[in-house]
């Protein structure tokens, strides 16, 4: 299933970053002035708003498979009668349950499609409105600390730790933006060409 994307997702880029945090070398070496280094993920990943958008998209992927479920049942039943009942159901009664089935399975799958489109669409203006929100607090961080020049950590291999801004961009928005409400979101319509 493509809902599977969503949670999967999220497990892989904690594991990744625990990774990378585990071979960080012990001597970082020295910190350059001027060069600061931020992590969209760790943002993303360590502050409430995104450790809430996160929950609520994991509790919206268990609705929509919860929603799902039946269609998925009631196919598999019908399927399975349809093979049992093959040799007694007369051949044009066992034609008709056949395309039946089968419009039912494309329409399950259209609805299936429709609900993995609205979930990636809710995740991404939420995962934007909290970026939306940290880019002020990186700007404020970033002419406090005196920075030059701003690097995102997930295109460096290692940098001193101390010329990471990350955490407290994340304690500042934690502050600003505390958590997320929302729901499943519709995908707007595309304008025809």
């Amino acid at each position: 299933m493509k809902l599977f994307a969503i949670g999967a997702f999220a497990a892989a880029t904690l594991v990744a970053s625990s990774a990378l945090a585990q071979d960080a070398p012990q001597n970082p070496g020295p910190v350059l002035p001027g060069v600061c280094v931020v992590s969209g993920e760790q943002i993303l990943l360590g502050s409430a708003a995104g450790q809430a958008l996160q929950n609520r998209m994991v509790q919206l992927l268990q609705e929509v498979r919860g929603e799902l479920q039946p269609y998925s049942q009631q196919i598999q039943t019908e399927y399975q009668a349809l093979q049992q009942g093959a040799a007694t159901i007369p051949a044009d009664q066992l034609n008709q349950r056949r395309q039946q089935l089968q419009q039912r399975a494309q329409e399950a799958q259209q609805l299936e499609q429709t609900r993995d489109a609205e979930l990636r669409y809710t995740q991404g203006v939420q995962a934007k409105a909290i970026e939306d929100a940290a880019r002020p607090i990186i700007m404020a961080v970033y002419q406090e600390r005196g920075c030059g020049v701003l690097l995102r950590s997930e295109s460096v291999a290692y940098v001193n730790p101390a010329m990471d801004i990350t955490d407290v961009v994340v304690q500042r928005l934690n502050t600003s933006l505390p958590s997320l409400t929302f729901n499943r979101m519709p995908v707007p319509a595309q304008p025809q060409s």
